[in-house]
């Protein structure tokens, strides 16, 4: 089945960068979507990034852009976050998802509901 994990996470002060890792598995990451999404303390998740596994458009929410880069290895089957210029803001714990409906979820930005494989998330922290 359906499998994701996520690494990288941890702490990191204001202005600083993390890599995250979204290791997928049970599935071809050519006919998916891997997204990105945060939930801070109090606040509802939200959409960060997102990647079409076949052809690598991506999208991002407007307060990442610029900062964070999303890529895909499709050898190892493997998303990634890259974010740089962290702020305190984006602290949250970051989740992995994926999506069986590639062509609508990048049409209409990576919405949540399209997403029905979840990782467990993992956790960052942005403090000086």
């Amino acid at each position: 089945q359906v499998q994701l994990v996520e690494s990288g996470g941890g702490l990191v002060q204001p202005g600083g960068s993390l890599r995250l890792s979204c290791a997928a598995s049970g599935f071809n990451l050519d006919y998916y979507v891997l997204g990105w999404f945060r939930q801070a303390p109090g606040k509802e998740r939200e959409g960060v990034s997102c990647i079409s596994g076949s052809d690598g458009n991506t999208y991002y929410a407007d307060s990442v852009k610029g900062r964070f880069t999303i890529s895909r290895d499709n050898t190892k089957n493997t998303v990634y976050l890259q974010m740089n210029s962290l702020k305190p803001e984006d602290a949250a714990v970051y989740f992995c998802a994926a999506s069986r409906t590639p062509v609508m979820t990048m049409l209409y930005g990576c919405p949540q509901p399209n997403f029905d494989s979840w990782g467990q998330g993992t956790q960052v922290t942005v403090s000086s």
